[in-house]
């Protein structure tokens, strides 16, 4: 098995949506699903081309991405199939060690993905009532 991390481009975003799709589906079970239709549109048009993008590939396969802006771990998701194996937590050190990272915003509503950064090292520092596209999705903001 080999397993790497690679900057992603254009032609890795349809499997990008689809780690996305798979991860958010299993995980993000309060979000409408009109809401859900808009972050699918909008992530590859308007965000993935205006950030740097890593891609963990298995095999050759990616299983998850993550990506990192002036500080703040922007996204970090792995495929649903693939979970538990590790891939998060290497994925996550690697963004580390390359972007220096020291804050993540979290949805409320997503007590594993809290859970998991507070294993990474990570404290709940400040809350919004609604996400960073005005919804109104709570988000823990959390900080190294």
């Amino acid at each position: 098995m080999s397993q790497h991390i690679r900057l992603a481009n254009a032609e890795d975003y349809p499997r990008i949506m689809e780690i996305w799709e798979s991860a958010v589906k299993a995980t993000h079970d309060f979000l409408a699903e009109e809401d859900f239709n808009y972050f699918k549109e909008v992530i590859p048009r308007d965000y993935l081309p205006n950030l740097e993008v890593y891609l963990l590939t298995e095999d050759n396969e990616a299983e998850g991405f993550a990506s990192v802006a002036e500080g703040n771990l922007e996204m970090l998701f792995i495929h649903n199939d693939t979970r538990g194996k590790g891939y998060g937590k290497t994925l996550y050190q690697f963004m580390k060690e390359k972007t220096g990272l020291t804050k993540v915003d979290v949805n409320e509503q997503n007590p594993q993905a809290i859970g998991f950064y507070e294993k990474m090292g990570f404290k709940k520092i400040g809350r919004s009532e609604k996400d960073g596209s005005g919804k109104e999705y709570p988000i823990i903001h959390m900080s190294l």
